[in-house]
Order: C-alpha cells, then structure tokens, then sequence
C-alpha cells in the first residue's frame, strides 16, 4: 500500500512523467496478481481490477455494486451545485448529453470540424520550418471545443478561457494538499478564475434564450439550459451547468490533444504507415472538389481510423477510471470493502500479449476484419464514457 497517506501515488506520477505510464500497473501485476492487486492512490485505498474480466465486472455493475468517483480534488476543483449530490448531478448529466455527442452529431459537426482544422492548419502550420506539436494541437482542439460547445470563435476571447487549462488539468489528480505552491491550490485558483468566465457566459446565454429563441446557437450550452429548464427531472442550477461546462472543455482538450499529437509522432516514426494515410486521404479529397468533408467521407477513411486505434492502444489518451464500492464485494476470491475505490485501467489489456500479438508492435493492420483485437479494445472504448464521446466528436 505504499507510505501513510501518501501511499504509492508518487511512484503512479513518476512512472508517468517517465512516459511509461504503464509500467505501475504492468510490475504489481506481475508481482500480486495479473486479475487484482491493492494499492493506494490520491489518499485512498484502491483495488485495482486487471484485464477484460476486470473491466467487465466494472462496466456490469455500475451502480449495483460500484458507483463512478472522483478524487476529493475535484469537488475542490469543480464546485457542484447545493441542492443535489454529486452522483445524482452526475446521473443528470449523463442523460443531457447523449444527443450532442453521438455518431448523428458527428454527421452534423463534420463541416465545422472540417473548417475549423483548415483554419488552423493555415494560419500555424502552412510554410513553417519547424513546429512543435503539441501546443498547436491543443489550440486547435481548444478552438474547436469552444466553438461546437460554446459558439465562441472569437481567437482572442478563445485565448482568454483556454490560458488556465493547463494548470487546472495538472491539478485533478495530485495529491489533495491545499497549500500555496501545490498543484491542488493552483488549479482551484484557475477554477475559480475560469467560474468568473464561463458563468457570465451561462447568464448571457440564459437571458439569450429568454429574448429570441430562434436566433441562438445550437450548441451543447443552449441544449443544457433548454433541457433543464423543461424537463424539471434534468434541473441543474448555474453553478452545476458552470462546473459541467468546464469538465467538459477540460476532457476534449487533453485527452483529444494527446491523441492526435500522439498520431503525428507515430506517423513520423513510420513512413510507409504515414504514405498509406496520405495515399487514403489523397483518394477521398480528389472526390470532393472544394467541398467540405462529410460524414460520408469519414466513414471512408478506414485505414485512417486503424492507425489512431493503434495508436491509443499503445498510448491510451485516457488511462482509465475510479469507481466506489457501495457495498462490501468479492470478487476473484478477493475481498474489496464498501468505500474502497476500484480502478480499470486500459494498459491491463492494451498491452497483454494474449490479446494484442506483439504488443509494442505499431501494427495498424491487426485491426482489419473482426480479429480479437477488435474485441478487446471495445474495452477501452466502452470506459471512456462522456470523454470518449467528445474524442468520436473532434475525430
């Protein structure tokens, strides 16, 4: 279980900032047990619950047996609303969403994506020497969160909102001290700053809808405060929709910016990979004569889809995910107390050889037809929940 307190989170962060994120979960698999193993994790007693069976149990027994969780930073990070729980905002959130994030979305956002990364690719890629990746990516996907979300295309508002993100995501799983200097103090002084920000936006946007409901966006906010105010069942005040929108923005912009900077490094690495995309894209742009991409047109680039799958195979923009123990469990032979915290975890799978052959290997093709690998990465995707839903969104 580690050190008091702190436990083994000091060694989960340095295994990560090592770029090898998995290797935490990969040596305490090895050496407990490759089905469960306990540790401790952001001052909580974890049980971390190991390959396709593991991540089943999870995914089976939503509030049956385990509920989602979070660590005690984020109800520091994300004040939630005074006259409902955190799970029952949660729960509310969840039903809100659906029409805005699924597949039928992507058709209708597909020529906003499009125009948006043309934008961009001009303004800060065309004729440049050098470039570093990451940065510009997450501009880009930043924008285009804002825009699809918010309706704001305004570069220099879009600067404003986008400059305490970063220290906001640095801060959500660090240790809970509050104390001036911790990465805790300085992402619930960037919450609060953004709060200020996005609830003038939610005030406007509500007095918006008041005045003339014809001529708002059609955005994720204006569906938010549309449903809520008719549906009394969905009602979440300003300060939970505030909060909501933030975590929103906060998980397309970091887990999407990685995978797309991740795509870009593994297809410099591999030439013949990278001519193959070229070649698939070059096919479906002669088609298109000016037009912007539609859903038809994405539904094309199979090739393309194969290498960003591989891709989050070998380095998952989202880890996994915490769930609560709502009452005592067994499972594996194994007891897990109520309150102890569950943890799945992609790299359990993602890189066990009896799943994926080779598993450092980059081999896009080992998603081609309906093989086991296509099986075993639906567990990933089955986890990644709202998150995913805004990477299918901005991919």
């Amino acid at each position: 279980m580690g050190w008091p307190i702190i436990g083994e989170s000091l060694r989960f962060y340095h295994c990560g900032l090592r770029g090898a994120p998995e290797k935490f979960i990969q040596d305490r698999m090895q050496k407990f047990s490759p089905k469960i193993f306990k540790t401790s994790l952001v001052a909580e007693s974890v049980a971390v619950v190991c390959g396709p069976a593991g991540n089943k149990f999870v995914f089976t027994n939503e509030n049956k047996l385990v509920r989602l969780w979070f660590p005690k930073t984020v109800d520091k990070i994300f004040p939630s609303s005074t006259h409902v729980s955190r799970h029952e905002e949660t729960r509310i959130f969840r039903k809100l969403l659906p029409g805005f994030v699924n597949a039928e979305a992507l058709q209708r956002y597909a020529g906003i994506i499009d125009s948006v990364a043309k934008h961009h690719l001009r303004t800060h890629w065309d004729n440049k020497k050098e470039v570093i990746v990451y940065p510009l990516v997450e501009k880009y996907t930043f924008s285009l969160a804002c825009k699809l979300f918010l309706s704001i295309d305004n570069p220099v508002q879009v600067a404003k909102l986008s400059d305490p993100f970063a220290v906001l995501a640095s801060g959500v799983y660090s240790l809970p001290i509050n104390l001036p200097g911790t990465a805790l103090y300085k992402a619930i002084k960037a919450s609060n700053d953004l709060q200020k920000k996005i609830h003038e936006i939610v005030r406007e946007r509500k007095v918006a809808l008041m005045k003339n409901m014809s001529s708002t966006p059609n955005d994720i906010l204006s569906h938010m405060l549309l449903t809520c105010n008719e549906h009394k069942e969905y009602f979440l005040d300003d300060t939970s929709i505030t909060s909501k929108t933030i975590g929103l923005l906060l998980a397309s912009l970091d887990t999407t910016s990685s995978a797309i900077t991740c795509v870009i490094k593994y297809l410099a690495e591999h030439p013949h990979i990278y001519n193959e995309v070229l070649r698939e894209q070059k096919e479906i742009l002669n088609f298109k004569n000016g037009e912007s991409l539609k859903w038809e047109d994405i539904q094309k680039m199979k090739y393309s889809w194969n290498v960003a799958r591989e891709v989050m195979r070998l380095a998952p923009p989202f880890q996994g995910t915490f769930r609560e123990a709502i009452s005592d469990i067994t499972y594996e032979g194994f007891f897990i107390p109520q309150g102890w915290k569950v943890h799945w975890n992609a790299y359990t799978t993602h890189k066990d050889a009896r799943y994926f052959p080779n598993p450092e290997n980059f081999d896009p093709s080992r998603f081609e037809g309906n093989g086991p690998a296509l099986t075993h990465m639906s567990h990933l995707e089955e986890g990644l929940e709202c998150v995913q839903a805004m990477n299918m969104l901005e991919w």
